[in-house]
């Protein structure tokens, strides 16, 4: 009797003790916890202020956008940019700041979580482990050694009273363990986005240091004058018109006959748009602005988004990269500037160029809504924008200029080529803005 008695008092101070541990151990954890999401509130008011710069400089931008064009304009347009990127760059330190703090919270909950795991375990081993002794004799032999019977169910009570215990710290165990798992989930995506941001914050700093190098080299061409200005733009766009008409020489001469069923059907929508709200400036085809000699009376082979300069650019499907490419890297080669050639595994490719900043190498795979480069105004431009062409994948090919037997100023720059039939209409395979 004395025994039992015995087991009960140490089963039920193993249960009292276990749970003045979690108690205190709870205290202090939830106190670090409280204190690491009040940083992270004050990062995420933070966010939400440098979010309006952002909106902004963007507004800004818009503005000078639409003025004619002068050297004052471009100047003001550069700095315009650099106070932007220095916003977004403000916005992902802060972000990465917030990811840190997160993670640390998530560290301190897993680690609460994992304490209140061993030590439900150690508790219910115990329990079970005196439990075992307790119930060696049979019912008879137990109520056989009690003196009466109100002795015995009192006794009786208390091992049914230790059994639900057990059986609530099984459930608390269960519920515990899942806890775990999520957190350790969570912990994990955080810190890929952590890995996420620390690249984009790189990039974005390539992108400042672009941005300040090409408003050095403005005015060092132009001498800081209008004159020299107009004359820089007059023989940029007569070059720009030379070559596009090579290009189209070119591409009249590549042989490609389509086959409707290797690709999507029009308005299937198997793409996501590669910015977040874009703008349609331009549209494909014969448009009003390629009729006005624009691209030498051709037609636009893509579509054109206006977006600031280190605008983030997602992949519109998954696909494999399969060529990147700067025709900047040539001297007077008034082309794409940077370019990125995706090919998606429905037969279609995706190209973007005039970007800022290449975040992928060719070979590479990518996921839908994955970044892939950052929106520039490098190359022939008239202004910050994305242009998008789509191809049908077996027409396009990725060659140098000079491996075709017309004579262009880009010389060994690459550059994807399709045969006319090759391209198609992005329009068709996205989503209504």
């Amino acid at each position: 009797m004395v025994k039992k008695r015995r087991i009960y008092a140490f089963i039920l101070g193993i249960l009292t003790i276990t749970i003045l541990s979690l108690d205190s151990n709870f205290v202090f954890a939830q106190s670090e916890v409280e204190k690491l999401q009040s940083q992270i509130s004050e990062k995420n008011n933070r966010l939400k202020e440098i979010e309006k710069e952002i909106a902004k400089y963007t507004s800004a931008l818009n503005e000078v956008g639409a003025e004619k064009a002068t050297l004052q304009k471009a100047i003001n347009q550069l700095d315009l940019e650099k106070k932007k990127v220095q916003a977004d760059i403000a916005y992902t330190e802060n972000k990465i700041a917030a990811t840190d703090l997160t993670i640390g919270k998530l560290g301190i909950e897993i680690n609460k979580t994992e304490k209140s795991v061993f030590a439900s375990q150690e508790t219910m081993s115990e329990i079970i482990r005196n439990m075992n002794m307790a119930d060696n004799d049979s019912m008879v032999e137990i109520l056989l050694r009690h003196e009466n019977l109100a002795e015995f169910w009192s006794n009786f009570e208390t091992l049914e009273t230790f059994r639900r215990k057990l059986y609530e710290h099984v459930r608390e165990l269960t519920i515990l363990k899942e806890d775990l798992e999520g957190k350790k989930d969570t912990n994990t995506k955080q810190k890929d986005q952590l890995l996420n941001l620390k690249l984009q914050y790189d990039d974005q700093n390539n992108i400042l240091k672009s941005n300040l190098n090409e408003k050095a080299e403005l005015l060092d061409v132009t001498k800081n004058e209008e004159a020299n200005y107009q004359t820089l733009l007059k023989e940029r766009k007569a070059a720009q018109e030379k070559l596009l008409a090579e290009v189209r020489n070119i591409e009249s001469q590549l042989q490609f006959i389509l086959d409707p069923n290797t690709i999507p059907t029009a308005g299937s929508n198997v793409f996501i748009w590669p910015i977040n709200n874009p703008i349609l400036t331009q549209y494909f085809g014969y448009t009003k602005f390629a009729l006005s000699g624009a691209y030498s009376g051709s037609k636009h082979n893509g579509i054109d988004l206006g977006t600031p300069v280190g605008t983030q650019l997602r992949a519109p499907l998954s696909g494999t990269v399969r060529n990147v490419g700067n025709t900047d890297s040539v001297p007077g080669c008034y082309s794409w500037g940077k370019w990125i050639l995706v090919d998606h595994p429905n037969g279609l490719s995706s190209m973007f160029a005039h970007l800022s900043q290449i975040s992928v190498s060719p070979g590479q795979k990518v996921s839908t809504g994955e970044t892939i480069g950052y929106t520039g105004n490098t190359g022939y431009s008239t202004g910050p924008h994305l242009h998008y062409t789509v191809y049908v994948k077996d027409a396009v090919q990725v060659k140098q200029f000079n491996q075709f037997k017309s004579v262009t100023g880009c010389g060994a720059a690459l550059s994807p080529f399709a045969a006319i039939e090759g391209y198609l209409n992005p329009l068709d395979y996205l989503p209504n803005i």
